[in-house]
């Protein structure tokens, strides 16, 4: 295999072991076997800008991070001190054999912000800190008050945040509105929500039964003293229960001290709630309870989350807090004068001390050629205070790829994972001289990227395929980019030197119309927008125009209030649910259209589960089909094992050793942890009497071992099986094994899961569906395969909406809402709506130039 990927090479021309191996200025890899690569060898350009691309799976991730820059990170790891790497999250080693050549690498990945909203663009960007600088040195201070340090302008620390709120800008309570939502109910009718579902909460009603309290009388008419003492009391009075007795005969046992069925402890709602709020260990209690409570902005801080006196300090007549919530692009406007000096003659500083102008003019000039960056970069529309977690992947690794350009550092690699994600082509030229900025610094780039706006720009093309999985894995083409032209094996080179547009066909014509009026969310003021039903919808418009407020937000919470869903599935993040972002007011109402909509599912790329438990196979459900199929073996049902005797996550099943884990986790202190597998079970994640069962000569485990595509084979003869496997292979997932951990699984890989896991539903039509961005980490061929299965969808009677960038999917749509013209302020109204053809000819859409090449002539 190293043989076949040497030759390989050398079609480049400039790699491979032959002429090139050890040259000065590359970057020489030889044996990589890291996940699906097979014994992979190539030569590497350093000062250049290499792409590594290749199909959804292939393996070009393996060999950028998994292989390139995780051995960076081990010779760095290996200067530092054997206490300080406990600080680092350290990659597992890579399997390869010898890599020379490597400089120093940083790695920017694609990745969610921090879960907490105490981080923000400012402390990711650092930005922040440089402005409590500027407050601290350089502000205008009420007269008689004390300088303050630049930790006091600073919400995350004792110092700064306010009393009150303890920085969070929101006070928590319950009321009994929060407490009994619907007071119409009894207490036998579980008026009082909160108190927990189940067997506790039946206990609760029965003690107030042997209290003497009226549980059949709907709430708003019992006596108010009563309601307080219910809810708010902080008494825990212990008293007999008389389980499954109406109240008359609970009366009689308590005279007669008949014996009871137990002895009960009371808690009142709000005791329960707050309680169990903060001591519970299980994620799904927390967030249970969570809903019981209310929050208000702190009357202290007004929301700002900061110390009065750190709120009295202004520059240029505006406090700090105000200052973070302002567009980065009038921020930059702001200290634009100041880092001039221009600033300087006004009034207010030309009392200022000789040293607190030179101060006021060194942090501004900073400051402002940061913001540069970030404004040349798109993201001119964030404000400071905007927290990460509602930041897109995309959005996050462009702030830290601001951050690496003002650094100025020489001789890096820049290992990037998609930078384009999340842009659409006007921005990927800004994204693009960034990049141009970091090589002619001296720095080298390696972009595993699937857009060909971005490829096309490369100096030096990694080509891993042909297949994804245990198909891929192989180079097949590394060397200029005009090279891989004459590469046949490669899906990618279809796309770069065809730019066909897509085939000319007839567009649907809408079935309806979902019409939204009122819309105002972020830059989105009072807008009218409707959506046409029946077809394949794109939104689409520059990085922060408005279209995912629109579309993501609004007209999902809009519609999901209309059919009475709640939430839509995947809208909260697993975070500390009082620092959850507040819910903004959902402003905006359907005028017509939920007439033929019955259900909403919005497919979104947030993991199918946060553990290795979790996986393809039981978030489909043909795992669950997959386990009746054993439990119908004849040695199954001679032993009694009934289908969860299958399920690594019940203990008769499991292997006690691992608890169904398959691995065991070996801690090494100052180096990485390393998983080894089980010793008892050997992985197979079962004990041994649960393997002995087989169906067609495979054990569960051999199952859970198989590729899509294997598994198609196997159970070729199971209609429910095979239905969910030959969806899964149609969304181009063919290459996953059944077990795979979720953990493990890319964000379009979880998306893809999810589409397959509707896609096995469409015969209920009448289905809104709304995708953001799903091209995201696809290659064009995937992307090509994604379509297909939209228009499945579409073709079922349902609607499909999605935003998206990759114009190839926009021109395939029967309809193009155009969002913009441009981002933040400059965004957040309708350009232009219609089929294609017509948003194409839109004189103000930033999008029409892109979007014209792909439509027929």
């Amino acid at each position: 295999m190293r043989r076949k990927a040497e030759g390989n090479n050398e079609t480049g021309g400039q790699a491979g072991n032959g002429a090139g191996a050890g040259r000065p200025g590359y970057v020489r890899v030889r044996g990589a076997r890291e996940h699906n690569l097979k014994n992979v060898s190539l030569d590497i350009p350093r000062d250049a800008l290499v792409v590594f691309t290749g199909v959804s799976g292939s393996g070009k991730s393996s060999l950028a991070f998994g292989t390139l820059y995780a051995e960076a990170q081990r010779r760095y790891l290996e200067s530092v001190s054997p206490y300080a790497r406990r600080l680092f999250h350290q990659m597992p080693v890579p399997e390869v054999d010898e890599i020379d050549g490597l400089p120093p690498a940083v790695a920017l990945q694609q990745q969610r912000g921090s879960p907490t909203t105490r981080s923000s663009v400012g402390s990711v960007s650092t930005l922040s800190n440089s402005l409590r600088m500027l407050y601290s040195r350089a502000g205008d201070y009420p007269a008689g008050q004390e300088l303050l340090y630049a930790e006091s302008f600073s919400p995350n620390t004792p110092e700064g945040a306010c009393p009150e709120c303890s920085g969070l800008g929101r006070v928590y309570a319950v009321t009994e509105q929060s407490l009994v939502p619907d007071d119409s109910l009894t207490i036998r009718e579980r008026a009082v929500a909160a108190w927990p579902p189940a067997w506790h909460g039946q206990n609760l009603r029965d003690i107030l039964v042997t209290l003497g309290y009226d549980v059949d009388t709907p709430w708003r008419d019992l006596p108010k003293k009563d309601r307080d003492w219910i809810l708010y009391t902080d008494e825990t009075p212990t008293v007999p229960v008389y389980a499954g007795l109406t109240p008359e005969e609970t009366r009689r046992a308590l005279k007669r001290k008949d014996t009871p069925s137990y002895q009960g402890t009371f808690s009142g709602a709000r005791r329960y709630v707050l309680q169990t709020f903060a001591t519970t260990e299980s994620a799904a209690m927390k967030k249970r309870v969570a809903r019981y409570m209310v929050s208000k902005e702190c009357p202290l801080c007004r929301g700002k989350r900061l110390r009065q006196e750190a709120l009295s300090v202004t520059f240029g007549g505006i406090d700090i807090a105000d200052i973070s919530r302002l567009p980065l692009a009038r921020l930059h406007d702001l200290l634009a004068p100041y880092a001039s000096g221009k600033a300087a003659a006004d009034k207010g500083r030309a009392r200022l001390h000789p040293e607190q102008l030179i101060v006021t003019q060194r942090i501004a000039e900073d400051l402002v050629a940061r913001l540069d960056v970030l404004l040349a970069l798109g993201l001119g529309y964030l404000a400071l205070e905007r927290s990460t977690p509602t930041l897109s992947p995309g959005e996050l690794q462009r702030l830290r790829l601001a951050t690496q350009v003002r650094s100025n550092l020489f001789g890096v690699v820049y290992v990037l994972d998609e930078p384009s994600a999340g842009l659409h082509p006007a921005d990927t030229e800004a994204l693009l001289a960034a990049l141009a900025q970091l090589k002619a610094s001296g720095n080298s780039l390696f972009v595993v990227e699937h857009a060909l706006d971005v490829i096309r720009c490369a100096d030096w093309i990694v080509d891993v395929g042909p297949a994804a999985g245990e198909q891929g894995g192989e180079v097949l083409y590394s060397g200029p980019p005009q090279g891989l032209e004459r590469v046949d094996a490669s899906q990618t080179r279809r796309y770069l030197f065809d730019d066909t547009p897509i085939r000319a066909r007839t567009r649907r014509a809408p079935a309806g119309w979902l019409r939204l009026e009122g819309v105002t969310r972020n830059n989105l003021n009072q807008l009218a927008a409707e959506f046409p039903l029946g077809v394949l919808s794109a939104v689409c418009g520059v990085s922060g125009s408005g279209k995912s407020s629109l579309v993501s937000q609004v007209l999902v919470e809009l519609v999901a209030r209309e059919l009475g869903q709640g939430a839509p599935a995947g809208q909260v993040e697993e975070t500390d649910d009082l620092e959850q972002e507040t819910a903004l007011p959902l402003e905006g109402r359907i005028v017509s259209g939920m007439e033929t909509i019955r259900r909403m599912v919005r497919v979104d790329q947030k993991p199918i589960g946060r553990t290795p438990r979790s996986n393809l196979a039981t978030y489909t459900g043909l795992f669950d089909q997959v386990r009746k199929l054993f439990a119908a073996t004849r040695m199954a049902r001679a032993r009694k094992y009934d289908a969860g005797r299958f399920s690594f996550n019940v203990a008769k099943g499991r292997c006690e050793n691992c608890a169904g884990e398959g691995s065991v986790m070996v801690e090494l202190l100052f180096l990485p942890s390393v998983y080894a597998p089980c010793p008892v079970c050997a992985g197979a994640r079962y004990n041994a009497k649960t393997l002995e069962v087989t169906y067609q000569d495979r054990n569960i485990a051999d199952v859970l071992g198989m590729t899509v595509d294997a598994a198609f084979d196997f159970f070729a003869g199971e209609a429910l099986v095979a239905r969910s496997l030959e969806v899964l292979r149609e969304v181009g997932l063919g290459y996953l094994r059944l077990g795979q951990p979720a953990t493990e699984l890319s964000g379009g890989e979880a998306q893809r899961i999810k589409l397959a896991t509707e896609l096995q539903r469409t015969g209920r039509g009448n289905t809104l569906y709304v995708l953001d961005e799903p091209t995201t980490g696809l290659h064009p061929s995937d992307v090509d395969r994604l379509v297909l299965q939209l228009e499945r969808l579409v073709e079922a009677g349902n609607t499909v909406v999605v935003v998206e960038h990759t114009m190839r999917v926009v021109a395939a749509c029967d309809w193009v809402i155009d969002v913009g013209p441009g981002a933040g302020d400059e965004g957040g109204t309708v350009v232009a709506a219609g089929p294609p053809e017509r948003v194409a000819r839109a004189a103000g859409s930033r999008s029409a130039p892109y979007l014209r090449p792909w439509l027929p002539a």
